[in-house]
């Protein structure tokens, strides 16, 4: 028998008419707006698929700035996720594309910090609220949110997985779910951990003062 979670039949607590093009929208953007740590002075969309199509109609437009500027799927401020972008200095722009995808509601999103400093996330909406995160600055990847999950941008060379995992275990943190993802042998690499307890502040320090090769980390 299949295994249905609570948001599978009643859906999440949201703004707006649509699971998929509403509140995954916030959450991918919101999800991206973390990645990119939580710096946004510029928030560029490109949607595709179903969210290309009937995305105006369903607000998805005002959904992903809205996620961009660290709102939640229940926040009554996303119909006017616009007029804050603006308020808040946040240029954000919208495109619609018709390049085939492989998911109806995909999301690119491009940030630039207040430094320059560009991030690109690539994610999807898959239904009831839920997405997945498929792509970190052109880099292949795979989490769904649904766990507190830390992404760890590292040196591919031999012992930082061991030692991530190590410091891990010593702060009582259970591993639910975890995957590397690389551009080649020896070149930058990701690290997707999904835990079943949030991973604090003060852990994340704790993770970055321990464990060599790691160049970011952030939880999402």
């Amino acid at each position: 028998m299949e295994d249905f979670s609570v948001f599978d039949i009643i859906g999440p607590r949201m703004t707006g008419p649509s699971s998929s093009h509403t509140a995954g929208a916030v959450r991918l953007a919101n999800t991206a707006r973390k990645i990119a740590e939580d710096d946004v002075a510029e928030a560029r969309f490109t949607l595709y698929g179903s969210f290309a199509e009937t995305g105006k109609g369903h607000g998805t437009d005002k959904a992903l700035i809205a996620g961009a500027l660290g709102m939640e799927p229940d926040d009554a401020r996303i119909k006017d996720a616009y007029r804050i972008a603006r308020e808040k200095d946040v240029f954000v722009s919208v495109e619609y594309s018709d390049e085939p995808v492989d998911h109806p509601n995909t999301a690119r999103i491009i940030i630039t910090g207040s430094d320059g400093q560009v991030t690109e996330v690539v994610g999807e909406s898959v239904g009831g609220g839920n997405i997945r995160i498929t792509s970190i600055n052109g880099l292949a990847v795979e989490f769904s949110g649904e766990y507190p999950t830390l992404v760890i941008q590292h040196d591919d060379k031999p012992g930082v997985i061991a030692e991530v995992s190590h410091v891990l275990a010593q702060l009582n943190v259970n591993i639910a779910f975890m995957r590397v993802f690389r551009h080649g042998r020896g070149e930058d690499a990701y690290m997707t951990i999904e835990t079943d307890q949030p991973v604090t502040d003060d852990m994340q320090k704790m993770i970055l003062k321990l464990c060599s090769g790691i160049n970011k980390l952030f939880a999402v």
